[in-house]
């Protein structure tokens, strides 16, 4: 693998960054998880032959939990059973929003700001190892440009992000307090790997293999204002 660095700075007006073991109430990490930043830079930019890694995540701004209700659905829209179909019966795609709409309690992070610092590896079995010079420059100029495939968001798809290339050696000037810079984050949740299993419930949509998903959790601390990423040792590399 080679591996290419870039710099990432985004901020918001909104976060969840939803803890697994709060998942029914929704209740955010104190800072944004790594699989989370990973999500933000695909949206920029994703190839089948790169892998993104983040190193660092820096806190910019004060961490403030707020609690919020939200209306949300107590179901998820499934496809109609094809057996059903098959026979001439009536199945919905979809749902009614009305039949099924809940009203939660969330504790979601205001007005955040980070900045990510991360580096991609180029899959030999993939891609051409020589190419990483060309998706360090598509990448950087979708950023400057303010392009995306989607919306890159923090948590949630309600609470979009904004961004900018990063140029400079020093990260934008920080407001967290010294009461905020060093703290134990708990156990954080690093990536969900997605390996091959023929049991799987999940379909690949790159190849149609069958997957199960692998969530890797980490220790994370926040030292100066900075959350250290570890490399992640991944089932299926």
């Amino acid at each position: 693998m080679t591996e290419t660095g870039i710099l990432l700075h985004v901020w918001g007006e909104w976060a969840c960054f939803t803890r697994p073991e709060l998942k029914a109430e929704r209740y955010s990490y104190e800072v944004m998880t790594p699989s989370a930043a990973i999500g933000i830079l695909s949206a920029i930019y994703w190839k089948p032959e790169i892998r993104w890694h983040i190193d660092k995540i820096h806190v910019l701004k004060p961490i403030k939990l707020v609690s919020i209700r939200r209306n949300e659905v107590s179901a998820k829209a499934t496809a109609p059973k094809s057996d059903v179909i098959k026979n001439g019966g009536e199945a919905r795609l979809g749902l009614l929003v009305e039949d099924t709409r809940q009203q939660r309690s969330s504790t979601i992070l205001q007005d955040v700001e980070y900045l990510i610092e991360a580096h991609f590896s180029v899959l030999k079995a993939q891609g051409n190892i020589n190419d990483q010079a060309k998706h360090h420059e598509m990448f950087k100029r979708r950023a400057m440009k303010g392009q995306s495939f989607h919306q890159p968001y923090f948590g949630t798809r309600e609470f979009p992000v904004s961004f900018e290339w990063w140029n400079q050696q020093t990260p934008p000037p920080s407001s967290l307090p010294p009461d905020q810079q060093n703290r134990n984050l708990g156990m954080m949740l690093h990536e969900i790997e997605f390996v091959p299993d023929r049991k799987g419930k999940i379909i690949s949509s790159h190849d149609g293999k069958k997957l199960s998903a692998v969530p890797h959790f980490f220790p994370a601390e926040l030292n100066s204002g900075i959350l250290h990423v570890p490399s992640l040792n991944r089932t299926n590399s």
